[in-house]
């Protein structure tokens, strides 16, 4: 009896940690009107993904190298760029969920080398002059790029030679770098894209965790969801399937490209350094992994809690810039106001891009290696989720997170 009564909570506990797959919606927006543009190699290889409570279109389409006729798959790595910056964001939400640091507190409490900055307050040919910022530098202002620093510091910077994402710095060296620089603005009184920002909102993780960032982001967020194929330095086997870059071409097949200049090779050796504005290689499949789980807010698909529903309703899902700022979080991008409609996510330099709903648990996830040049299928493809999304969609068979059959 007691052997039975055992199994029976092993196969409970089993089935209670198991992925359920979402229903196939059975439909094709996104290939139909990608077709065209692959057949004639203007596209070289993209992936489409569709969700709507529980019910999802997938569309892997093309190449991920044309030269090897290699299909485009959910498995391909690829490097996800600012994408990672949204990674950040629920490291700092879960943190401040915890009760270990607020959004308000000033990053030089934790990193005393800003409890002075320096603002530039004009420049010209020959002079710069700055003055001390007036403002505190909070640890909200970096996670939402109000914090007035560049996009990048020196080292990571593609117009210095050699410089680049890859071949920057640690975290805290970037940060002690950035505190030590003039920053553009008076910190919290304007917006200023910034991977620096990002860089400096890790650091204080690791201040505050005495772990490496990377470190905790793999043991707090992507262990848990599963995220296997997620990391800053991608394996040699992984890079051999990796989708590759192409710059896309007016009426004429996209064209392969080695590398951007912020890139530098190899990908993954010592010179390499976890950036949390722009640093993480991953997979389509683990994207979702990743977004649903901001989707369901806080819940993997797995089962597993990352944060509580109202970290992800108040930290990452609303606008933390003030009003008039717009809409971006901790690092993502998101409404000012909150609404039924509202969508939020982020996007990367080589053009990928997720974003979702949590109000009607729909996601759209959009991957592609593209090193610039027009790209006349976007305007199609959002028309496609348009569609996928106002069809009346069947929630018959299993709920993806609770397993339950209607």
């Amino acid at each position: 009896m007691k052997k039975t009564i055992f199994l029976l909570i092993a196969v409970f506990c089993l089935s209670a940690t198991v992925k359920n797959e979402p229903k196939d919606s059975k439909t094709s927006y996104a290939k139909t009107v990608l077709q065209p543009y692959v057949d004639s190699g203007q596209l070289a290889g993209a992936i489409s993904v569709f969700y709507k409570d529980g019910v999802q279109e997938t569309c892997c389409i093309g190449y991920a190298d044309v030269s090897k006729k290699r299909p485009i798959k959910m498995d391909n790595v690829f490097m996800q760029c600012s994408q990672t910056k949204g990674f950040c964001g629920v490291t700092i939400a879960k943190l401040v969920e915890e009760g270990r640091i607020s959004l308000d507190d000033p990053v030089s409490k934790y990193l005393p080398e800003f409890v002075e900055l320096w603002v530039l307050d004009a420049a010209n040919d020959s002079v710069k002059t700055l003055r001390k910022a007036k403002n505190v530098l909070t640890i909200r202002m970096v996670l939402n790029h109000t914090g007035g620093f560049p996009f990048e510091i020196s080292a990571k910077r593609s117009d210095v030679r050699g410089g680049g994402w890859s071949g920057g710095a640690p975290l805290r060296q970037t940060a002690s770098i950035a505190a030590a620089s003039p920053i553009m603005f008076e910190p919290g009184t304007r917006e200023l894209y910034s991977n620096t920002g990002i860089d400096i909102g890790a650091a204080v993780v690791e201040v505050v965790t005495g772990m490496k960032w990377e470190v905790y982001l793999k043991q707090e967020v992507l262990d848990p969801l599963g995220m296997k194929s997620t990391w800053f330095w991608p394996t040699d086997k992984q890079l051999k399937n990796k989708i590759e870059l192409y710059e896309n071409k007016e009426n004429a097949p996209a064209e392969w490209r080695e590398e951007m200049p912020w890139q530098q090779r190899p990908y993954n050796d010592s010179h390499v350094f976890a950036s949390a504005g722009a640093g993480l290689w991953t997979t389509a499949d683990d994207q979702l992994k990743f977004y649903k789980m901001l989707m369901n807010l806080g819940l993997g698909e797995n089962g597993v809690r990352i944060l509580k529903e109202e970290t992800v309703k108040n930290l990452l899902a609303l606008s933390t810039r003030p009003k008039g700022l717009g809409g971006y979080s901790l690092g993502l991008s998101a409404p000012e106001q909150d609404s039924e409609d509202a969508w939020f996510g982020h996007g990367g330099a080589w053009g990928t891009n997720c974003s979702v709903n949590w109000h009607k648990k729909e996601l759209k996830l959009w991957v592609v290696q593209s090193a610039g040049g027009g790209q006349p299928w976007l305007a199609e493809i959002s028309k496609a989720a348009e569609k996928f999304f106002a069809q009346p969609l069947s929630k018959s068979g299993v709920d993806a997170y609770t397993g339950r059959t209607e």
